[in-house]
């Protein structure tokens, strides 16, 4: 616990639909459900999962930036799941977020050295001279000449926008950066260039990271750990380094999906069928069984804990055991 900067426990968060002349709840939409995470100091968490899968919503929720049903969220040792926003404003200074989309979340009628200094503003932080040269230097850093402090996000091209957000992200120092999907709206280009100033941004100024996609291998390539997420549920957890050696059927699926570069080499394609089921109605048991081939009758009924099955893995699966054969690690392996 010393080591760890962020812990969620039982994390839960529902979303309700209204209908009806008087627009009562009719139903609810299960983003997140029991979510257990830790991260420690320094350290990069991939979040990864398909699109719809609560992988937002779980950052969002680190962030307070909205309220929990139910569950805990503990941040540098406070427990900031019920905390007012008076109390909640100072530790905000240390809690930051790049978002996926690169214009939508740059203030248009606001230039860029007004956009990277408004944290500071906000906080209280610098005096005005201080503020200026504070920007100067961080332009200099994400790789921006100093003629951006008074241009606009228009004029920029979505890699420099980007940078413009990472740049407004840490000008705080902060300790947790959640990056949301930060390179997914970029061209395949642009985007190592972006995950190589985000390493070294994380070596500069000793960042944490959770790091959201939907792609495993740029998940992969920065990450220290990688948490995998389904219809709001954490469904395993385990080094990046050992990605070919995860378990759980999902993961497998997943992993099976990246291209390979090599033309020669073969890996064989999982795919998995019919449809993400609804978060309206989660299926009972296991939440992945309706697209599991591995499935049994276990399954239906009863719902899987997130359970260590090796050094630094965890799955919620029956069956985990079992699902050494069929891993991806075993299939190159054999070959």
């Amino acid at each position: 616990m010393s080591e760890s900067l962020l812990n969620i426990q039982n994390l839960t968060k529902g979303f309700p639909i209204r209908g009806g002349i008087l627009g009562r709840e009719v139903a609810r939409v299960q983003a997140v459900r029991g979510v257990d995470i830790s991260i420690d100091r320094g350290e990069v968490l991939g979040l990864v999962g398909e699109s719809g899968c609560g992988k937002s919503t779980l950052g969002m929720l680190i962030l307070r930036l909205i309220d929990p049903d139910a569950g805990k969220i503990i941040f540098d040792g406070q427990d900031i799941t019920t905390m007012p926003q008076s109390k909640l404003r100072p530790i905000r200074k240390s809690m930051q977020v790049v978002f996926q989309d690169p214009y939508a979340s740059l203030n248009p009628r606001m230039s860029v050295g007004d956009i990277i200094g408004e944290p500071l503003l906000v906080h209280k932080v610098t005096s005005s001279k201080e503020r200026r040269d504070r920007v100067m230097d961080l332009l200099k850093l994400v790789g921006l000449n100093e003629k951006a402090y008074g241009r606009y996000p228009h004029e920029f091209s979505g890699g420099q926008r980007q940078r413009v957000g990472i740049a407004r992200a840490i000008i705080l120092t902060p300790k947790l950066v959640i990056a949301d999907e930060p390179v997914s709206a970029l061209d395949v280009s642009i985007r190592g260039e972006i995950l190589n100033l985000l390493e070294d941004l994380k070596d500069r100024f000793s960042l944490t990271y959770l790091f959201i996609s939907h792609d495993l291998k740029v998940v992969e390539h920065i990450s220290d750990r990688i948490a995998v997420m389904y219809l709001g549920q954490i469904m395993e957890m385990f080094p990046a380094s050992e990605l070919c050696e995860a378990r759980h059927p999902y993961t497998q699926a997943l992993v099976s999906a990246i291209p390979v570069p090599d033309p020669d080499a073969k890996r064989e394609r999982i795919v998995l069928k019919g449809d993400v089921p609804s978060p309206i109605d989660p299926p009972s048991g296991c939440s992945f069984h309706p697209r599991c081939p591995y499935a049994k009758d276990v399954c239906k009924s009863q719902e899987p804990q997130l359970d260590k099955y090796g050094d630094g893995f965890f799955a919620a699966c029956h069956f985990i055991d079992e699902m050494k054969a069929h891993s991806v690690g075993s299939e190159l392996a054999s070959k």
